[in-house]
């Protein structure tokens, strides 16, 4: 199991490595920052194998993050610029992609730095898997509320909260998108929007701007309909 972090200003382009990251087997996201300086201080402390790194950030640039760290990790960079391939070759980097990065271009590149650590010895695979997760307990006002997974149609974010849509209720929990979305197994539910998560068991209608749910409209966003029709077309 490879364990990464991604480094990017851009909140939703660290939204599509998450989404990448629980759709790759032998890949663990263990944290994000959108932040270089707050990014710099967690790597100078913490060990892991791989790093997705935005290059052209404010403050403090990907390549000056790379360069501070005395024994850095394998690094894809990450960039909007072609004009940066050349230098990220320069600093021995697995791979370079150009955003909107592509799901197929995302696995090629993390396969790369597999066969690096290959080539080091074998890299471990993940233990037997845990029971899958059927419940949730969600803290609602001053309440822990039990919802079972199965129940969820899809869940919208309200700024620092989330609403859970039920068949038969809504659950205000006080909890961002972001947050919610590291709780929930990759196989049942998916992020289609910046506001919204949607049960995958749910999907009525699915056109290319939108989806229907037990009767509701949701929009599919550009940033991460790509990755959702891809998951859909390898009959998830």
């Amino acid at each position: 199991m490879l364990t990464c972090l991604a480094i990017d200003d851009e909140p939703m382009a660290l939204d599509v490595l998450r989404d990448y990251a629980r759709m790759t087997p032998h890949l663990q996201l263990i944290n994000t920052f959108d932040d270089g300086l707050k990014a710099l201080a967690y790597l100078q402390t913490n060990k892991f194998d791989l790093l997705f790194l935005d290059i052209n950030m404010p403050d403090l640039s990907g390549i000056q993050i790379l360069k501070a760290l005395r024994h850095p990790p394998m690094v894809i960079f990450t960039t909007a610029y072609s004009e940066y391939a050349v230098k990220s070759y320069e600093l021995d980097a697995v791979d370079y992609l150009l955003k909107p990065i592509e799901f197929d271009r995302f696995l090629k590149a993390v396969n790369k730095a597999i066969e690096l650590v290959q080539a080091k010895g074998p890299v471990s695979l993940p233990a037997a898997p845990a029971p899958a997760k059927e419940f949730l307990f969600l803290k609602s006002g001053h309440q822990m509320v039990k919802v079972l997974l199965g129940d969820i149609l899809y869940i919208e974010s309200d700024k620092n909260y989330s609403t859970f849509v039920l068949p038969h209720q809504k659950i205000l929990s006080l909890m961002p998108l972001t947050e919610v979305q590291a709780l929930l197994p990759a196989g049942q539910f998916f992020r289609i929007h910046k506001s919204y998560i949607v049960g995958l068991q749910h999907l009525q209608v699915i056109e290319r701007h939108q989806v229907m749910v037990h009767g509701y409209s949701l929009p599919v966003g550009k940033v991460y309909g790509e990755a959702f029709f891809r998951l859909l077309n390898q009959g998830v």
